[in-house]
């Protein structure tokens, strides 16, 4: 074999060979160049890489929660493959992020567009619920195909947060568009819909964010704290409306009186994880609760990786939202500022109410850590709610105040 030094020519083919390895390496250093107009390129120096990252990390975390808890989960339900929820925990997780980052690159208008369409499709799958539904634990929010579960509330959320948005935006131009009507319109057929499945905890959520959209709208505070009224005097119903509203709050209130089985194995479990855990594959919280790969995914986590598991995943949200709100605020645009922040939000709150319920600080709600717990419906609706956000919230000319650092995304127009 004959190889060629320094001080002898070479092959034409030699020369070839370099000359792609140099073109290869310079494509490779040009990528997301700051100079890069493609779809791709823009997104990746508009968009937040720190809302990005943590975003990523959460779902990192996510999947090796799913592969801890899927064996004692499979074998309780008779199935086969040990793995079976974690494979299908890291699909679901592909395809959030498939569609955050495709969410993400979209404009201001086809959000706008994406979130009506979204709303009227989820709207129309939740009307027929109850002809077509799939029941379980006493509720029919579901709708079975192929295999997999959709839960159309799920999408309709961060859809309704952008529309009611949007209304009150078009509301307070004065151009005779009755825009807070049609937005309380909307939020009235939601929460209908969803008091018929019954799942009282989404709409906890959606009452939660649309006050806060409605308070960021900059209507007059009486109105907000009118609303807010009703939406105690509603909640408080709810314990006389709904048998099982009413059972979970006795369960909360009187602990000695009823079973309260799955919150108690979740505090032991915490507590046994110590400040660094039992370690990978050594809990027991999920051989003892049916629900310990879904809303109590983070008592799992904390059994075996500890206290310090808890403080990040919440630190991670913590981070996520309040950044998002900051940027949010920062918008120029009234639709832009009130759906971001109502998009946050609902991330936020979601997660403060699964975090409450595993350490047993409000009754049972049956509600998914986002981007944690097991469940294809919440993951994917994840994945649009901060695609969204994202859309809504990168750096465009002319969407943030000056001095803010970012006006330098005039280039990417």
């Amino acid at each position: 074999m004959t190889v060629a030094t320094p001080d002898q020519p070479r092959t034409p083919s030699s020369r070839a060979q370099s000359s792609r390895a140099q073109s290869s390496r310079a494509q490779a250093t040009h990528a997301f160049a700051r100079s890069d107009r493609s779809p791709v390129g823009v997104w990746w120096w508009t968009v937040d890489h720190w809302i990005l990252g943590a975003v990523a990390l959460l779902i990192a975390i996510g999947m090796v929660i799913a592969f801890a808890a899927s064996p004692a989960a499979a074998a309780r339900m008779n199935i086969g493959d040990p793995f079976h929820f974690a494979v299908r925990q890291c699909v679901f997780a592909a395809g959030a992020a498939m569609i955050l980052i495709v969410v993400s690159m979209l404009d201001v208008k086809n959000v706008r567009r994406s979130a009506f369409f979204i709303w009227l499709i989820a709207i129309a799958i939740m009307v027929a619920l109850p002809l077509l539904g799939h029941n379980a634990k006493g509720a029919t929010r579901w709708v079975e195909f192929g295999g997999f579960s959709l839960q159309p509330s799920e999408f309709m959320k961060p859809a309704l947060i952008i529309l009611v948005a949007w209304m009150f935006s078009e509301g307070q131009k004065g151009n005779g568009v009755p825009g807070v009507s049609i937005a309380f319109g909307l939020y009235f057929v939601s929460i209908a819909l969803l008091l018929i499945q019954p799942d009282i905890g989404q709409t906890v959520l959606i009452t939660v964010a649309f006050g806060a959209a409605f308070w960021m709208a900059g209507v007059p505070m009486s109105w907000v704290m009118g609303l807010g009224a009703a939406a105690v005097a509603g909640l408080g119903s709810t314990y006389f409306l709904f048998p099982h509203v009413a059972s979970r709050v006795d369960r909360f209130l009187s602990p000695d009186k009823a079973d309260t089985h799955q919150v108690d194995a979740a505090k032991v479990a915490q507590a046994a994880g110590g400040f660094f855990g039992r370690g990978p594959g050594e809990g027991v919280l999920k051989r003892a609760i049916p629900d310990a790969h879904t809303d109590f995914a983070a008592s799992v986590g904390a059994e075996e990786f500890g206290l310090v598991f808890l403080i990040l995943v919440i630190s991670l949200f913590c981070f996520v939202v309040v950044r998002g709100l900051y940027r949010a605020m920062k918008l120029n645009d009234p639709f832009e500022q009130v759906a971001a922040a109502g998009l946050f939000v609902l991330v936020g709150q979601q997660a403060i109410i699964n975090i409450a319920v595993n350490l047993d600080l409000i009754p049972t709600k049956g509600m998914t850590l986002p981007f944690i717990s097991y469940g294809g419906s919440s993951m994917l609706a994840m994945g649009l709610t901060l695609g969204m956000a994202l859309a809504l919230t990168r750096r465009r000319p002319g969407a943030y105040t000056v001095g803010e650092g970012l006006a330098k995304a005039g280039a990417f127009a």
